[in-house]
Formats: C-alpha cells, structure tokens, sequence
C-alpha cells in the first residue's frame, strides 16, 4: 500500500528552473522540481553531472557561481534573500549531511561536543542541556550507547556511525562550514585560491628558510638517556630557541617537549596506540637531544 501526498498542499520547497553556471560556463540547466512534507526525493546522475552543484546552489554556497531561476522554501526565495536572512535558514530549516564524515566532522572535537556546539549557537541552549540533547539525537539515529559514543573522536566511530554523527548533526540544525562548500568548486578555481592565499606570505619563505638553517646549524647535541620514558634536564636560565630531539631507527615512541627558562621537561609516549589515547612509555629511551641558540 502507497501513501499519496496530496498536491492540494503548497510544497515546502519549490525550484523552477534552477541554473547555475561558474564563468559563464552552464553546468546546471532548467533544473525543476517540489518537495512536499514528508517526500523523499533523490537525484540521480553520472559523477559530474551537477547532484551537488545543484543542492549547494539552494543555499547559494558555491563562491563565484552564477545562479538563477528560483528556490521557494514556505514562500521565500531562498536564491533572492539577503545574506543575513539566508543564514539563518542554513542549518535551521535546511541542512546538508555530506557523503563522507570524516571531511566534514571536526577531527580535533568528540562528537558530542560538535552536535552540542551548533545546539548552544542555533538554539541558545546552556552547555548541560545541549550536551543531554546531543546524546538524544544520537540514539534517534540508532547508534548503540549513544553517551559513549558522544564522547567518542570521529577516528574511533566506524564509518556508518559517523554517517549517523552526521545525521544527528543535522536534524539540530547543523551549520555547514565554507571549507565544504570549497570542497565542492572545481580543481581550477580551488587551485587559484590556494595561490591567492599563498601569495602574501611567500616573500617570506627563503627568509624563514635561511633563518631556521642558521639556528639549527648552531646546535649543540647531548647523548642522553630517558629513564622510564622520562627525562629533565635544568637550563640553568640560559634560554634556547629550538629544540631538536633525535631517536634511533625502529624506536616505537614520540617525544612530548615541555620547557622554560629553568628546565627542559622530555616525555615519550606510545608511537602506535593499539586502542585509544597513547599511553606514556615505561622502557628507557636513548636520544639525542640538540639546543639550538643564536
């Protein structure tokens, strides 16, 4: 049995023809369609043929593109609103959820700080609350152990629960980042941004380049042991502009540094984790250590 939605009801959002076009090159043409309450509408194309152009273009996220026809959501025109009132439909009343988590989860925040953040900023709710909610929508989504897995990084979800991460993102009204609508811009144009954004600091580089030579050229090297994994040596005030720690071949640590004027603090920790965070080492850990100082 099939449920028909009547077409009686105003869609909530309706595009007529849709066109975009970057340089005054078409890539998307007399794009037509309404959704109503309740539907589910897919586009279906070959790769490159405009799905997500033409999706990133009703929240006119793509930088430099030329877009018309319109793109009405409860009446407004989503291609002809000003920035500031578009804003606050991105994320509120629609929300994208890309295909591939783990570009668009921030990888330095667990999962539940991520739903939980857009809920303080979208929804002004205190930091209990939206930390209670964020676990909320996780389990809509179906993920097992939802407190867990709010405390979970993204690297620790497999990818079907990050997808679901994602999810959860978006039903409380998730605010798309610009990188990922970067993301979406063709090879040519993302390749001049980068040498846009480069460009001002590159007088600099032989600078810096010929700077850190010179320090590091200036070192003075001790063979040093760390005794269960950990070292201090005392500076005695002298100060030191950089630090180079130097280990044997195969040796399965990474070197934590800390120091200030009276003492330079070394902590190795676990190279490979099997599980989880990295655990500090407990072996002694031979290395070199190299105070470099003009």
């Amino acid at each position: 049995m099939s449920e028909t939605i009547s077409t009686a009801i105003p869609p909530l959002l309706q595009v007529q023809d849709l066109h975009v076009a970057f340089g005054g090159k078409p890539v998307v043409q007399g794009v037509s369609f309404a959704l109503h309450a309740g539907e589910k509408l897919a586009l279906v194309g070959e790769s490159g043929s405009g799905k997500s152009v033409t999706a990133l273009s009703l929240l006119r996220l793509l930088d430099g593109a030329q877009i018309g026809g319109s793109a009405l959501l409860d009446g407004r025109d989503l291609l002809t609103l000003s920035e500031h009132a578009l804003r606050s439909v991105r994320g509120s009343d629609v929300a994208m959820i890309f295909q591939e988590p783990m570009t668009a989860l921030n990888p330095l925040m667990r999962i539940g700080q991520q739903i939980a953040e857009v809920l303080q900023l979208k929804q002004g709710l205190a930091v209990k609350a939206a930390w209670a909610q964020a676990i909320e929508l996780l389990a809509a989504t179906g993920i097992a152990q939802p407190a867990q897995r709010a405390q979970a990084w993204p690297h620790q979800l497999s990818g079907g629960q990050r997808q679901r991460a994602m999810l959860a993102g978006g039903v409380s009204r998730f605010e798309l980042p610009a990188y990922h609508c970067w993301l979406s811009l063709p090879d040519e144009a993302r390749a001049a941004d980068l040498a846009g954004w480069i460009a001002p600091v590159l007088p600099a580089r032989e600078g810096t380049r010929i700077l850190l030579e010179l320090l590091r050229r200036s070192g003075k090297t001790f063979e040093l042991v760390a005794r269960g994994g950990q070292f201090q040596q005392m500076s005695g005030g002298r100060s030191v502009h950089l630090l180079r720690v130097t280990l044997e071949a195969g040796t399965d640590a990474v070197p934590e540094l800390s120091a200030n004027k009276y003492a330079i603090n070394v902590r190795f920790i676990q190279a490979r984790p099997r599980r989880g965070r990295a655990l500090p080492v407990t072996a002694d850990i031979p290395f070199t250590l190299t105070h470099c100082r003009f």
